[in-house]
């Protein structure tokens, strides 16, 4: 199959990785509805463990047999299915080669109350690579009192993982009791997020999408004096990429929780607008029934293809 100039412009952007490593992020690149376009659409399900089993998969049963999340994806033409370890395991045989995977490396419960959230190791690049995965994943909490811990983790990690050839994603995910609740998705804490990610060598970043307030007064006089534009969903996305080495990282955006389909697909087109790279979708895909699933992401697909009706 012969590359789009669109994904090797995006290859270009990663010069310090081994073959091995850039064959796994085309991979990725090259596979489903929007293959070859530079846009991502992938289908993470780590939130059983996040959330729960019943808050996650009781709006739509099927959905508690891990053979139906390999399925949606496929089905759907997205890029790529991104899952801990065993979620993964119990389908990885089944639908070997039908669809790149990212194997989630830490995951964390909410079985208790925490101000500052953390992470558990829950798989390993070794057990990436026994799957057959093309990246691995792994959750920051930027603004969590564990945050350093968890950066000197993911360096690591990104490192044993780039040396066997497999590519990372980030899920910076900024929380904490440094942070507000609004904070949490705050432009300028949306767009430190990215930077960190970025810094600690991430190919693929998985941030929130930002609002317009502004958590921190330093930056709030900075953007004020720099007169940066961030009143629209598109602007601020376009800010967020800004803040991933100007655009040289692939950052995608959070589906969150289940909203209805309008004001949803408004957020995908802001996310187009802006020049992000695409969506990470899970609780509004498979919390949804499969048809229901398969039609929206879908109009997703054709958004970010530029095929929007």
């Amino acid at each position: 199959m012969e590359r789009s100039a669109r994904v090797s412009e995006i290859l270009s952007w990663y010069g310090s990785d081994s073959p091995g490593t850039l064959t796994n992020l085309a991979r990725i690149l090259e596979h489903g509805r929007l293959a070859g376009t530079g846009k991502l659409l992938i289908l993470p399900v780590d939130q059983g463990f996040e959330h729960g089993p019943a808050r996650s998969f009781a709006p739509n049963p099927p959905a508690y047999d891990p053979h139906y999340h390999f399925e949606l994806a496929i089905e759907a033409g997205c890029n790529a299915y991104a899952a801990p370890l065993g979620f993964l395991e119990a389908g990885a045989r089944e639908f070997a080669g039908r669809i790149p995977l990212i194997l989630k490396l830490n995951d964390h419960d909410v079985l208790a109350d925490e101000d500052d959230p953390d992470q558990a190791l829950t798989g390993s690049v070794a057990d990436a690579l026994r799957l057959g995965c093309a990246a691995v994943g792994f959750t920051i909490y930027p603004g969590s009192a564990h945050r350093n811990a968890m950066y000197g983790q993911i360096r690591e990690i990104a490192e044993e993982a780039k040396a066997a050839g497999l590519a990372v994603v980030i899920w910076s995910y900024a929380r904490g009791a440094a942070l507000s609740k609004e904070g949490e998705t705050a432009i300028d804490v949306i767009g430190y997020s990215a930077q960190i990610a970025a810094q600690l060598g991430a190919h693929i970043i998985k941030v929130k999408l930002p609002t317009d307030h502004i958590e921190q007064d330093a930056a709030r006089k900075v953007y004020e004096k720099a007169g940066n534009s961030i009143g629209t969903a598109a602007e601020r996305v376009r800010h967020v990429v800004q803040c991933a080495f100007n655009g040289r990282r692939i950052v995608i955006f959070s589906g969150g929780g289940q909203v209805e389909d309008a004001p949803f697909l408004e957020e995908i087109r802001a996310i187009q607008a802006g020049g992000g790279f695409g969506s990470i979708i899970g609780r509004n895909a498979f919390q949804r029934s499969k048809p229901d699933a398969l039609r929206l992401l879908g109009q997703v697909a054709d958004i970010y293809a530029g095929n929007d009706r």
